[in-house]
């Protein structure tokens, strides 16, 4: 299925790149998961009705539309962008007009990802390198302290996976490498084309 197939048929617009006219060092541009992608990794990487994911640097929202739709869990955007944030909700109204109803939660949020305060029943966190190692390092401190907090087990997803993010989690966290999926159609092109996942027990 093609990007505008799928995003037909889940009636959203999630297409495209976006450069930042005033770039910060700390933020980078906006780009969607492949839908290739994301079907690469739910074919290789369970989670359960339970799980509540948060999708840090969410842009438009395809990552949170496409596993509320295929994989009914819940799911919070995180979005620094007014611009890209409204986008997601006008996507929000177009697809729930049509969804089919489930008790998994969808939502978007307007902040920047290091003031998201986490909810305790977060656990599963996803990036496509939304912003600097420093941004990272803060969110997943975040993480960490809600952890301590109420104890569970969290992973976080990694997509095109910056060898900065690796190092820190795999040097300075108590993460450990639980997975490596591949995008196999597009990974024989770019290394870079695959997501790395880590688990904190």
């Amino acid at each position: 299925m093609k990007e505008q197939e799928h995003d037909r048929l889940l009636r959203i617009k999630t297409e495209g790149i976006r450069e930042w006219q005033h770039q910060s060092a700390h933020y980078n541009r906006y780009e969607a998961t492949p839908y290739i992608a994301l079907e690469a990794l739910f074919d290789e990487y369970d989670c359960a009705s339970t799980d509540q994911f948060v999708d840090f640097g969410c842009g438009k929202g395809r990552f949170p539309f496409y596993i509320h739709h295929h994989l009914h869990v819940s799911v919070t955007g995180v979005e620094m962008s007014g611009q890209l944030y409204q986008e997601s909700m006008e996507n929000l109204v177009n697809y729930m007009g049509r969804s089919k109803q489930t008790r998994a939660y969808i939502g978007f949020e307007r902040m920047l990802a290091e003031e998201y305060k986490v909810d305790f029943k977060d656990n599963r966190f996803y990036f496509f390198n939304p912003f600097s190692l420093q941004i990272f390092q803060k969110v997943i401190s975040n993480i960490l302290q809600s952890v301590e907090k109420h104890a569970r087990s969290v992973d976080v997803i990694l997509y095109y996976p910056t060898p900065e993010y690796i190092q820190f989690l795999e040097e300075r966290t108590a993460f450990e490498l639980l997975k490596e999926v591949k995008v196999q159609e597009l990974y024989e092109q770019n290394s870079n084309e695959r997501f790395i996942i880590f688990r904190y027990e």
